[in-house]
């Protein structure tokens, strides 16, 4: 599958210094996840960017899919597979319109995908969303909390938004305070998250 690159998502992976979220690791929420054995059986990674997450779920024995609107992105993530010998897909495509992915999943990962939508696109993500997943399938979502403070960044998202945008079809089984990790911006490597634990119906 191949799509457009859409420019400003491709400009952050091509510019000199990493993007805030390309941190070179795993988000810790997601080794937390995986210690606990949750990142299991066909997994999607939605908005993968170079792979960290995707890689950690594929080091523990998930069949793993991750997908980006960058290519640049995608490229990367596809080299790190290969350097470390781990069997995962990577493929250009958009979060908006996964039902074009053609086949569905166990489990999905979303890291910092849900904040960036408008109100009307993530209506749209959510749906997509539910094309992908399987009945029964989870999705461990993190994105920025309304606890951050400032107004650099992402838009901040409050938690009774998070259980709304997921109240028909679905079941928000838990939506817990964390942290997302972040290269430095502004003095700061660590912000406010939201992680929730959200099954498809």
């Amino acid at each position: 599958m191949t799509e457009q690159a859409h420019p400003e998502w491709e400009a952050s992976y091509t510019r000199d210094t990493p993007a805030a979220w390309d941190i070179g690791r795993p988000q810790p929420a997601f080794v937390r996840l995986a210690d606990k054995g949750l990142l299991t059986g066909l997994l999607l990674d939605v908005g993968c960017g170079t792979g960290e997450n995707s890689l950690l779920a594929a080091s523990r024995g998930a069949d793993v899919v991750g997908i980006d609107l960058s290519p640049t992105a995608i490229a990367r993530a596809r080299e790190k597979a290969s350097e470390r010998g781990l069997a995962a897909r990577f493929e250009v495509a958009d979060a908006l319109d996964l039902e074009r992915l053609a086949f569905t999943v166990d489990t999905v990962i979303d890291s910092g995908v849900f904040h960036v939508f408008n109100d009307d696109d993530r209506a749209r993500y959510v749906a997509s969303l539910a094309a992908a997943l399987k009945s029964g399938g989870v999705c461990y979502l993190i994105c920025f909390s309304d606890r951050q403070p400032g107004t650099w960044g992402p838009r901040r998202v409050r938690a009774d938004e998070v259980r709304a945008a997921f109240s028909e079809g679905w079941v928000v089984e838990s939506l817990n305070a964390d942290t997302f990790d972040i290269n430095p911006v502004e003095g700061t490597t660590r912000v406010e998250a939201w992680l929730a634990t959200i099954t498809r119906l």
